[in-house]
């Protein structure tokens, strides 16, 4: 995991300076590597190079702008470090489809006619659970975003003690990962938590027992940080059933996600594992306690 501490270090790094110049000479500099052992680090881990975050980040803002501001696109253009208005245009029109001024009149009356159905629907997929999920609410936030045109959240709303908790989740069946290493991977960013967040998987066998968890309680996400990357990696036994997976808030606070991802891991890679079972005895041992 030790690269993957270096990439988080270098978002944080990112993302901070997003509104500078940044170049990959500067980012590897952070890093205190080399600009190709970097780079070459950098696409290992996020499948982007480093210009493409960076662009793809400044995009993302842009589209925000787009939707909830009445700024110009020449404005918004210049505040992204592109150099012209049509440098823009082409690299938004690329990812989003749509160039900025189509961008801006569609999202905006598709965003109101989905914020208006949003309260009478479910979020597809997801559903909330928990010590206490009634005092947390989930939902889908537009102007929030990594990349992309939205990020989910869970937000504490009516709680009152530092143990109450609540999970946004999904759980789907692991007959696909079944003898592989799985890596879920996805960007985080908090707002005042006051005890523990963080993304979480397990996996379950027919009877429901835990056979590999971790919710990154070694790693927690606490206080306010911005965007960065995070990635849980298990191993599926040939007897696992379902794979669950998530985020979680403990206590006050507010937790955003983007991107979530799943991918077969290489063996080399090490698990995140928490429940270390321990190896199954022939018969009992030390029953009278004095061993």
């Amino acid at each position: 995991m030790e690269g993957e501490q270096i990439i988080q270090r270098t978002v944080e790094w990112i993302e901070e300076n997003l509104h500078k110049d940044i170049q990959l000479a500067d980012v590897a500099s952070f890093s205190g590597y080399s600009k190709f052992h970097f780079h070459r680090m950098f696409q290992s881990v996020l499948h982007m190079s480093v210009d493409q975050y960076i662009r793809t980040r400044r995009l993302a803002a842009s589209a925000v702008l787009l939707i909830h501001s009445d700024d110009r696109i020449l404005d918004i253009a210049l505040n992204a470090l592109f150099s012209s208005q049509e440098a823009f245009s082409r690299a938004f029109k690329k990812t989003y489809h749509l160039a900025p001024g189509e961008y801006r009149r569609i999202m905006r009356s598709v965003t109101i006619k989905q914020e208006e159905e949003f309260f009478m629907q479910v979020m597809k997929g997801w559903f909330l659970s928990g010590s206490h999920p009634n005092h947390f609410k989930m939902g889908i936030d537009r102007q929030v975003v990594h990349t992309g045109k939205a990020s989910g959240y869970i937000q504490s709303e009516f709680v009152t003690g530092h143990e109450e908790f609540a999970t946004m989740m999904q759980q789907f069946k692991a007959d696909k990962y079944i003898g592989k290493r799985v890596k879920l991977s996805c960007f985080l960013k908090c707002e005042d938590v006051e005890q523990f967040a963080g993304a979480w998987m397990r996996i379950d066998n027919q009877l429901g027992d835990v056979l590999q968890f971790d919710n990154m309680s070694n790693r927690p996400l606490q206080g306010t940080l911005d965007w960065n990357y995070y990635s849980l990696v298990l191993d599926v036994p040939s007897e696992s059933k379902t794979i669950s997976f998530g985020v979680l808030l403990q206590g006050k606070g507010k937790l955003w996600v983007n991107q979530f991802q799943f991918e077969e891991a290489p063996e080399s890679s090490s698990t995140t594992n928490l429940e270390v079972m321990p190896e199954l005895l022939d018969e009992p041992v030390n029953l009278s306690f004095e061993e």
